[in-house]
């Protein structure tokens, strides 16, 4: 019953999404996701190994996947995230997503004091990334440090109280016919990385864990989805 609550509360009760000004210029698919948080922090909020993030697909009329970005596996890798691939780098924020390598991740990633990525907590000294959704009414002028944004969301004039705005600009090549465009903004309580790092612990409890982990797949809940058809 705990889990289905939380399904429901991911689901119904966490944030919204749509879409605006998409249109197909030639073989360019060009739109905007918005996305409006519905919660009263950060999200994701809490423990720092949580993260969210946009999966864009556009299918042709044959339901073909002809673009895809923000794919995630059973193991919880997301497809393209620099992080989920090498453990010294992350994934930027992006105000346009072009290409499948390009995934809009809201995260907070922590740098020890010597500068590098880490997800030890005890070793964490700054952030080198923090574009977690903000809250309505978020003021940046009275925020306290720890609750700043950090990265290039900082810099993004679409990144604002309250949700997002990414911009869409997809080269679809040679596809003809009508297409479908789905965004769904997922959520996963345990990264990747996160879990990777935990089972090199050789403690009981961390191979524990490494066990639990590698038998339960990491599919994230779907938060918010938006979905259209264009015809060429």
């Amino acid at each position: 019953q705990t889990v289905q609550e939380t399904q429901i509360l991911i689901g119904e009760q966490t944030a919204q999404l749509r879409l605006e000004n998409v249109a197909l210029n030639g073989s360019t698919l060009n739109g905007e996701v918005v996305l409006e948080s519905l919660v009263g922090h950060k999200f994701p909020g809490g423990y720092p190994s949580r993260r969210a993030w946009l999966h864009i697909t556009v299918h042709d009329a044959a339901g073909n996947i002809v673009f895809e970005a923000g794919g995630v596996s059973p193991d919880g890798r997301i497809s393209g995230n620099d992080n989920d691939e090498d453990a010294t780098r992350y994934e930027a924020h992006y105000t346009t997503i072009s290409s499948p390598d390009q995934v809009q991740i809201y995260e907070a990633i922590m740098l020890n004091s010597d500068g590098e990525v880490t997800t030890t907590l005890l070793r964490a000294a700054a952030y080198a990334k923090d574009n977690r959704l903000l809250p309505q009414g978020y003021d940046l002028a009275a925020a306290a440090n720890d609750t700043l944004v950090f990265g290039e969301a900082a810099q993004d004039s679409n990144f604002i109280a309250g949700g997002d705005r990414v911009n869409l600009q997809i080269d679809l090549g040679g596809v003809a016919g009508s297409i479908t465009l789905q965004v769904e903004l997922l959520y996963q309580s345990i990264g990747y990385r996160w879990a990777q790092n935990l089972m090199q612990d050789e403690t009981t409890e961390a191979q524990t864990f490494g066990g639990y982990y590698n038998i339960v797949p990491n599919l994230p809940l779907v938060a918010a989805v938006a979905e259209l058809s264009l015809q060429p």
